[in-house]
C-alpha cells in the first residue's frame, strides 16, 4: 500500500513526496481523531466499569484524611535549611 501511495504522488522529487505522505498521514489522523474515535466513543466499554465483590464488609468506607497543611516559610525571609539524610552506618 505504501508503495503504491508513493509510485502515485504526482512529484519527482523525494522530499516533495515525503512532505505530502505526511501531510496525509497528518490528514488521517486528524479525521481518525476529531471524526472516528468521537462517533464510536458511545459503543465503547471504556466508562463502564463495575466491580463486584462477595465480600461481606465491601459497604464499609474508609475515609483519608485529607492533606496536612505545607508548612508557611519563616516571616523573617530565611529560608528554610536543607533536609538532613542520615545513613544507616
Amino acid at each position: 500500500m505504501y508503495s503504491w501511495l508513493w509510485r502515485h504522488i504526482p512529484f519527482q522529487q523525494w522530499q516533495l513526496k515525503a512532505l505530502v505522505s505526511g501531510v496525509l498521514a497528518l490528514g488521517v489522523a486528524a479525521l481518525l481523531w476529531y471524526q472516528v474515535f468521537p462517533a464510536v466513543e458511545p459503543i465503547l466499554p471504556f466508562d463502564d466499569v463495575q466491580v463486584e465483590t462477595n465480600d461481606p464488609g465491601a459497604d464499609i468506607t474508609v475515609e483519608s484524611p485529607g492533606p496536612s497543611p505545607a508548612p508557611s516559610p519563616a516571616k523573617t525571609g530565611a529560608t528554610s535549611p536543607a533536609p538532613q539524610v542520615i545513613l544507616p552506618s
